[in-house]
């Protein structure tokens, strides 16, 4: 997609998307979600779902890629006592799906299998399967971080929201 055509996505569309796509139920099963599947591993999960890009960001630049990595700066997702986060990002205008893993999973994880999540997220959503297309991702993650970073101390504390965060 070119950045003429990123700029008029970001625009005029995915704005009054992001309540139809993530209501508040599916919002509460994605943090259930993201609880229970972190009980079986080291990793943190974090989510986190904006409608569009800032026009003027796009013309200098930015895409979704960059975008992720500003945000998994931004809500700390590399702040973890194994250096174990991740972050899905969804960008609605684009249609885009980001996974940003920290260097401890980096190590262990490899670029195609968080790809292979991100496309099955990509394939239900473009059928509107919004709610399967979340679990199921992060299902995927889960069992990802289940198999590298195995079990969690009862005292680790939830170094990160559970809760989806809506930018």
């Amino acid at each position: 997609m070119g950045r003429a055509q990123r700029f008029f996505t970001n625009t005029f569309s995915g704005w009054f998307q992001l309540r139809r796509c993530f209501p508040k139920t599916l919002l509460d099963e994605m943090t259930r979600a993201i609880a229970e599947g972190e009980r079986l591993h080291k990793g943190e999960v974090c989510f986190a779902i904006e409608s569009r890009l800032a026009p003027l960001a796009v013309l200098e630049g930015l895409d979704a890629r960059h975008r992720a990595e500003q945000v998994f700066t931004q809500l700390r997702v590399w702040d973890t006592e194994h250096n174990s986060g991740v972050l899905f990002y969804v960008l609605l205008a684009e249609h885009r799906i980001e996974i940003v893993a920290d260097r401890g999973i980096v190590r262990e994880v490899t670029t195609a299998e968080w790809d292979a999540i991100c496309t099955q997220m990509r394939e239900r959503f473009a059928r509107n399967a919004w709610r399967e297309g979340c679990l199921e991702g992060i299902a995927a993650a889960h069992a990802l971080l289940t198999r590298h970073f195995p079990g969690n101390d009862k005292d680790q504390p939830d170094e990160l929201p559970d809760r989806p965060v809506l930018l």
